[in-house]
């Protein structure tokens, strides 16, 4: 994650989940890179560099490993420890920073998010890794034999960070059951008035989702759609799932009070350009 603050601060949260996307424009990989882009814009603006762990290959390994209710509990710690921060800041985090980030939201109301950015999140989780970051590397295919194994015993969900985010549309029943990020956070095993009410909270919720995405599937869950239960084929928007008609967790609320803004760019899985990031999110950051 990186913090920033000028006025209104900014927390950043990047993806952390892989080696992919080296030939992108802005790759949140580098998050020296997106830090410079809003410096430039936001005169005076300060940055606050987080990590989980020590070091960066420490922040990385996390970012596969680290059981996600940890980083999140680890990043509330870090925000609400930090004075600067104190009268709010906005969000936005990369793929799946973007959930993470909601989480934050959801979790930890103090010091207060105003609005939460969400680039290439999978907020209804992914089923299958159709191009995994890292592809030269091993830990692809280890990482998808392990969730095709047991991705919803206790062990793989505790260790193995993409197994939270885990939805599988053929088993619904034990997603709801033994997912300990997701199902969580998106109200499946019950209502946590709390996190609806401190989602409800923020001013916007904005979505980006890109619309060549070959890494995420399916790419609707960036916009909170997901596939239609029971198979994995037909996908089916937000407002026609039941966490929007029943409204679990103030989605529904949010849209009609025009809170909620979806974003689409053309383009692969973080793959965006300069003057797309200028003149579409950094008007949210100010």
């Amino acid at each position: 994650p990186r913090c920033s603050k000028g006025g209104v601060s900014v927390c950043l949260w990047r993806r952390g989940e892989g080696l992919g996307g080296r030939d992108s424009c802005c790759n949140p990989q580098s998050m020296g890179y997106i830090k410079k882009i809003v410096e430039n814009k936001i005169p005076g603006i300060y940055v606050l560099s987080l990590k989980i762990g020590s070091n960066l290959i420490q922040d990385m390994e996390n970012s596969f490993f680290m059981n996600v209710n940890d980083q999140v509990r680890e990043v509330c710690s870090q925000l609400a420890r930090d004075p600067r921060l104190k009268g709010g800041y906005n969000a936005m985090g990369f793929s799946q920073g973007g959930q993470f980030l909601r989480a934050v939201a959801q979790r930890c109301p103090s010091p207060p998010m105003l609005n939460l950015i969400s680039v290439g999140g999978q907020h209804q989780g992914v089923y299958g890794l159709p191009r995994c970051p890292g592809e030269s590397s091993h830990i692809c295919d280890w990482i998808r034999k392990t969730l095709d194994l047991g991705a919803y015993t206790q062990a793989v969900q505790e260790h193995l960070v993409q197994a939270e985010y885990w939805h599988d549309p053929l088993k619904e029943e034990d997603y709801r059951k033994n997912s300990i990020f997701l199902a969580d956070i998106n109200q499946e095993r019950g209502i946590n008035e709390t996190y609806k009410k401190n989602l409800m909270a923020l001013k916007k919720f904005v979505m980006v989702k890109f619309l060549n995405d070959t890494m995420v599937d399916p790419p609707i869950s960036e916009w909170f759609g997901f596939y239609k239960s029971g198979q994995a084929k037909e996908t089916i928007p937000l407002k026609e799932t039941l966490l929007y008609t029943e409204d679990r967790l103030g989605l529904q609320e949010m849209d009609k009070a025009g809170k909620l803004v979806f974003l689409g760019v053309k383009g692969d899985h973080l793959h965006f350009s300069e003057e797309w990031f200028y003149t579409t999110i950094l008007p949210f950051l100010q």
